[in-house]
């Protein structure tokens, strides 16, 4: 036996001996990176050209659709998708022009020559979608980059064609170069069509052709007259093209024949065959006319056309039918209105468009319709129908747009126009029924705005308070005006507090020496301003407990036995979480001021003692909350304004992480916001501010004087009080049970929701009852405790 034989076989003996050994495979690298073959692209689009001229022979294509698809794969994978676009356009383009231009010398039988030309635009149909198949590849991955990219230039805009009415082809549009493969076939068939222009006027004769043998009895082919009106809306040439002609021959063959028909017969034939007529017209407008020919009442008021809806009018009122015409208005606001109301996703645009939406049915109430009370009645209703279409969210939409509207750094108009637009949104709010829903938006809103500085105008603020107390009386807005005195008085109280430190009243050092003495001992180069704010007209924030500086402590110990001593009685509690501060840093670059919120001065100042600190470290320190902690590390170390750094890097904070004072800071600007990591509003947040409208509402012992709050600026969570829709309810349970006397719990729970304009849960309208059970207006049978009794 050979000895090589030999020791492989005792190596297979060892192998099979272990068959439980895992075998081990090495990934090598190659030694030379692999290279396209130098004819690899004209090769692959050679096998390419040759599949798109068989489709446009109708010729069976040689490959299979797969291989065909990696090919195009591999094109755009290797960065040489343009040259493809390119070349298959230009294949594209050359059959178009043929095939258009084969037309333009063909049979001038009319009926003919339209099945020549619906056979083409079939092909055409046909054979970009199966070039589409092919090139899928190509069309979703460079086509739609390249339009992102011309898109994000500066100057420039994409502009498209909204999708085509009943024709089942899409509308094209897109950017001067980079198109939808389905779209670059339709953009080179229409430049064609219109260059070969004896074709689409042919096209057109023989399609007016059609239409009139079939307002005069004979059977057409309807099939051809629709595939070749589709083909004018895919093509965007409907209406100049065929629309125009089309009204103009009808407007001249009902003239004539309603003229020989006058003539010729008696007034009821006359009549009879207006409404046959009429009702072929109808018919023919369903089965093949686009849907924009049957211009009806809702196509007149959408294009604003006010002398056409003015005739409209005055024919109407001449035989007694406005009431016909108020419905139909009704219902086009109500349909319309409920379109947009129920587009959730323009919710951002919602009350802008609601406010067009007025203001042209307020032009067309006033110049069409003569501004008939009747009319406007039948609009104020339409609007308040469909407003309240979505509940609660108008209402807190338009709270925030006037938020939007009233707050600093709003680029637009004047005061003038300011003053105008509110007025305008005032309509709109007139509208709502839940407007203590908007109430509470409205407050959590005004008091971002006072308490960051943010409201472009104080008089547009008290102009809008106005309105609103007007509009809804002096309830609605007591707590609104009493949140503008709260920012007055701390006006006041802080000029008060700065002229007592400084010791300018020399009774006032004599009374408070030691108060005196030690607001000698502040911190010198430091300032603080103060909000004191009452309780009952501001909005609730959760208190967030923090380890504050020395020196801020000293500050706030300092005011708390100033103020103290001149309210006796009342408590303060400071909300840390709202405070913002301007700190002086100094970096290798320079000295800077950074805008910061006090959660962020607090993390900072630790700094001053350390070049580096762990995220446990500034925990313990700081005794922040570690969602809150989270956030105000994330803004300074991972923002875009980056006064810490963070190892290891990335965008979020966790346990694990070190922060080290950023000492090679750079920025131009001397001072410099660094801008809190905003939470967004959730929706979660967004339903406890709708349904603490409806929170009942349980009497505590008052208290005398208020007690004000301590505030400074910076609001970020907001919980309001409970508003007064349990009266409303209260009131409508004693108002059907003073009527019912007697009514089961089912009954009455069903009344309640015929007569409350507002949603309300089952549990609050129980609670309610058993409020009323409480206070004596109501008793339960003593046979059956779900049937209730009104007590007298």
């Amino acid at each position: 036996m050979d000895p090589s034989t030999s020791a492989s076989a005792s190596n297979l003996a060892r192998k099979r001996s272990c068959p439980g050994q895992p075998k081990k495979l090495v990934i090598k690298p190659f030694k030379q990176k692999p290279k396209l073959p130098a004819d690899f692209e004209e090769r692959t689009w050679s096998k390419l050209k040759s599949a798109v001229a068989a489709v446009h022979a109708k010729n069976p294509v040689n490959c299979s659709m797969e291989e065909l698809y990696r090919d195009v794969e591999d094109l755009c994978l290797h960065k040489m998708a343009s040259n493809t676009y390119s070349r298959l356009q230009q294949e594209c383009d050359a059959h178009i022009c043929s095939r258009l231009q084969d037309l333009q010398d063909k049979t001038s039988n009319p009926e003919i020559f339209l099945n020549q030309m619906e056979t083409t635009w079939q092909d055409h149909c046909n054979q970009m979608l199966t070039i589409r198949s092919i090139f899928l590849f190509l069309d979703r991955t460079y086509v739609i980059q390249a339009r992102q990219l011309y898109s994000r230039r500066p100057g420039r805009c994409i502009f498209a064609f909204s999708t085509l009415r009943g024709g089942g082809l899409g509308g094209w549009g897109g950017t001067s170069g980079v198109k939808s493969l389905w779209d670059m076939g339709l953009a080179l068939f229409r430049q064609h069509l219109e260059r070969c222009f004896r074709v689409p006027k042919k096209v057109v004769q023989g399609l007016l052709l059609l239409v009139e043998k079939e307002r005069q009895g004979e059977t057409v082919d309807r099939s051809v007259l629709k595939s070749l009106l589709r083909m004018f809306t895919s093509l965007q040439m409907y209406t100049e093209s065929f629309e125009k002609p089309f009204l103009a021959e009808t407007t001249a063959f009902y003239g004539s024949e309603g003229m020989r028909y006058l003539q010729q017969t008696d007034l009821p034939e006359y009549l009879q065959h207006c409404d046959m007529r009429l009702q072929e017209e109808n018919e023919r407008c369903s089965q093949y006319l686009d849907a924009a020919t049957r211009k009806g009442f809702d196509a007149l008021v959408d294009a604003s056309r006010e002398v056409d809806l003015r005739r409209m009018y005055t024919l109407f009122a001449r035989v007694g039918q406005l009431d016909a015409l108020r419905l139909a208005l009704s219902e086009y606001v109500k349909k319309t209105g409920k379109q947009i109301i129920a587009d959730e996703e323009k919710d951002a645009e919602m009350v802008s468009i609601l406010l067009e939406f007025k203001l042209k049915l307020d032009r067309v109430q006033s110049d069409s319709f003569f501004s008939n009370e009747s009319f406007a009645n039948s609009l104020k209703d339409a609007f308040e129908n469909f407003i309240n279409f979505r509940q609660n969210r108008p209402a807190e939409l338009i709270a925030k747009f006037i938020d939007a509207k009233l707050r600093m750094g709003n680029k637009g108009a004047s005061e003038e126009e300011l003053e105008s637009l509110l007025d305008k949104v005032l309509i709109l709010f007139r509208y709502i029924q839940g407007k203590d829903v908007f109430e509470a938006f409205y407050k959590k809103d005004l008091a971002k705005r006072l308490l960051l500085n943010k409201s472009a105008s104080i008089d547009a603020e008290k102009s809008m308070i106005g309105k609103l107390k007007s509009e809804c009386g002096s309830q609605f807005t007591n707590k609104l005006e009493g949140m503008f005195k709260d920012i007055d008085l701390s006006k006041d109280i802080m000029l008060s507090f700065r002229q007592s430190a400084q010791g300018s009243n020399a009774a006032m050092r004599v009374a408070a020496w030691d108060t005196l003495q030690a607001r000698s001992k502040l911190p010198t180069g430091m300032e603080m301003t103060v909000h004191v704010l009452t309780t009952g007209y501001w909005p609730t924030y959760a208190p967030m407990e923090v380890n504050l500086p020395q020196e801020i402590n000293a500050y706030q110990e300092i005011f708390k036995e100033f103020y103290l001593s001149k309210h006796q009685g009342r408590r303060l509690m400071w909300q840390n979480s709202l405070g913002h501060c301007v700190l002086k840093a100094r970096f290798k670059k320079g000295p800077k001021e950074l805008s910061v919120s006090l959660f962020q001065t607090v993390v900072l100042m630790l700094f001053n003692d350390a070049e580096t600190l762990t995220f446990k470290e500034i925990s313990d320190a700081t005794a922040i909350e570690e969602k809150e902690l989270k956030r105000t590390l994330q803004s300074l170390a991972c923002a875009k304004v980056r006064v810490l750094t963070k190892e290891p890097k990335g965008r979020n904070v966790e346990d694990s992480d070190t922060f080290i004072f950023n000492d090679d800071f750079t920025e131009k600007l001397f001072r410099i916001k660094v801008n809190q990591i905003q939470m967004k509003e959730s929706l979660e947040e967004n339903q406890a501010t709708t349904e603490s409208v409806f929170q009942v509402y349980n009497p505590q012992p008052e208290v005398y004087p208020p007690q004000p709050e301590v505030y400074p600026p910076q609001p970020e969570v907001y919980t309001p009080q409970p508003e007064d829709r349990q009266y409303q309810i209260d009131a409508a349970i004693v108002r059907i049970m003073k009527t019912r006397k007697t009514l089961s719990h089912t009954l009455l729970i069903s009344e309640m929701y015929n007569q409350l304009k507002f949603p309300v849960k089952p549990p609050d309208l129980k609670k309610r009852i058993e409020s009323l059970i409480d206070r004596e207006y109501l008793q339960r049978d003593r046979g059956n405790p779900q049937i209730y009794e009104y007590l007298a």
